[in-house]
C-alpha cells in the first residue's frame, strides 16, 4: 500500500538528489578545465608585424585589405585539419570577426599573403562578406588576434557560414592553438579607403559575444 512520504524522509531524498547534482557539475567543470590545460600550444608568427606591435596599413582597411602572411610551429602530429580566426575583442558591439577559414590541410606550416590554402573553405565574417576584412576601428586603438586551432576532425561546414556555426562546429574537437596579437587604430575618414566605407566595423550589433582569452 503506498503511503506519502513523511517531510523529513522527502528532506531527505531531495538533499541526495542536490548532492549528486552538484558533484556532477564538478566533475563536469574538472573535465573541461583539464580538456582546456591539456592543449598544446602552436607557435604563430608573422614576417609582417611582431606580437603585440602596430599592424602594417597594407593589411587594414587605410590600405590594401589584405591579409598578412602567417608561420605556424608546434602543431601536434595526427591532427586532421586546421583553421584560422581574425578577430577583435575591442569591438563595441562585442566579439568581432574578421576572418574565418577551416579545412586547412594539416600538414600546412606556412599561410601566404593574401592567400586561402588550397582546398580550405572560408566563412562570412562580421561585416557580412565572405573572405578576410582587415582592421578598421572606429576609434582608439584595437587589438587584432590571428589564431590558429587544430582539430581532430574535417569541419563538415557550408561554404560562408558565420561565426556561431564555425563554434559549434569546432566545439570539442580543438587539440591545440595559439594567437598572433597585433595592433590597430582608428584611421580619420579622409584617410580610409573606399573598402572602408561600408566596415563600420565595430559599430554594427553582433549578438555581443564575449571574448574568449584563450
Amino acid at each position: 500500500m503506498w503511503r506519502p512520504l513523511s517531510q523529513r524522509t522527502a528532506f531527505k531524498r531531495s538533499r541526495v538528489r542536490l548532492f549528486h547534482f552538484a558533484t556532477a557539475l564538478v566533475l563536469l567543470s574538472a573535465s573541461a578545465v583539464l580538456t582546456f590545460a591539456g592543449e598544446e600550444k602552436i607557435v604563430v608568427t608573422s614576417p609582417a608585424f611582431q606580437s603585440g606591435a602596430k599592424i602594417p596599413e597594407q593589411f587594414t582597411c587605410k590600405g590594401g585589405n589584405i591579409s598578412p602572411s602567417l608561420s605556424l610551429s608546434g602543431v601536434p602530429p595526427g591532427v586532421k585539419s586546421l583553421a584560422l580566426i581574425v578577430d577583435d575583442p575591442d569591438a563595441p558591439s562585442g566579439l568581432f570577426t574578421h576572418w574565418l577559414v577551416w579545412n586547412v590541410p594539416s600538414p600546412t606550416r606556412e599561410v601566404a599573403e593574401k592567400n586561402v590554402p588550397s582546398g580550405a573553405l572560408q566563412g562570412t565574417n562580421d561585416f557580412g562578406k565572405s573572405g578576410y576584412g582587415g582592421p578598421c576601428p572606429p576609434s582608439g586603438t584595437h587589438r587584432y588576434y590571428f589564431r590558429v586551432i587544430a582539430l581532430d576532425r574535417i569541419l563538415d561546414l557550408r561554404p560562408g557560414a558565420n561565426r556561431q556555426d564555425f563554434d559549434k562546429a569546432t566545439a570539442g574537437h580543438v587539440v591545440a592553438r595559439g594567437e598572433l596579437m597585433g595592433g590597430c587604430s582608428h584611421y580619420p575618414a579622409t584617410a580610409q579607403s573606399s573598402a572602408a566605407t561600408d566596415d563600420l566595423e565595430n559599430q554594427r550589433p553582433r549578438g555581443n559575444r564575449k571574448f574568449d582569452s584563450w
